[in-house]
């Protein structure tokens, strides 16, 4: 008697235990449009974003959060703060940008940049129901994105493995061995 009220106990404690819900955020990031549109359980965004500039890349493809930082600040490019950053390739994240004119055009290094207030919305829902992001897309081209040459005139970025660098005439380290071994 004892063992089946037991499991008459156990199978109602079960039976009313909430189940945890899983509800995540689904983050589009298109480099072409440079939008991101953002679905949770508590509505949906859309916000301009200012991915790549020329001589870099934002990688595309299928990633999860790999880190939250309410506050990081760059070590590769002169400690710049990147409010509420959501880390998904190693060094590559979405943040907050204080350059929001910027934002709707290719401006970063890599990172997919929104204006502060967004990024505070997009960190506390992410931080709530967790999240996937999706970055798809080829960023826009033409003159404005274009990497100036020396004659003035503007050419395509290349691009080596995972990063995108920049032709020898515009790389200091090259400029300087250059001139050395050009005389």
């Amino acid at each position: 008697m004892r063992g089946k009220f037991a499991t008459v106990f156990l199978g109602l404690a079960l039976a009313a235990t909430p189940v945890a819900c899983h509800a995540r955020v689904n983050i589009t990031v298109d480099l072409s449009s440079q939008t991101m549109s953002v679905d949770s359980s508590q509505g949906s965004y859309s916000w301009p974003i200012s991915s790549a500039r020329a001589g870099y890349f934002t990688p595309t493809g299928h990633f999860g959060v790999q880190s939250l930082q309410p506050m990081h600040y760059s070590k590769k490019y002169y400690h710049s703060p990147m409010p509420h950053s959501i880390f998904f390739d190693g060094g590559f994240a979405i943040h907050g940008s204080y350059e929001t004119r910027w934002l709707g055009q290719p401006a970063s290094h890599g990172c997919v940049r929104i204006s502060p207030a967004n990024a505070a919305i997009l960190y506390g829902l992410v931080q709530q129901e967790g999240a996937s992001i999706d970055i798809v897309g080829e960023p826009p081209t033409g003159a404005s994105w274009g990497v100036a040459d020396a004659g003035g005139g503007t050419r395509a970025a290349q691009r080596h493995g995972r990063r995108r660098v920049q032709e020898t005439d515009e790389n200091p380290v090259a400029r300087i061995f250059g001139a050395i071994f050009s005389r």
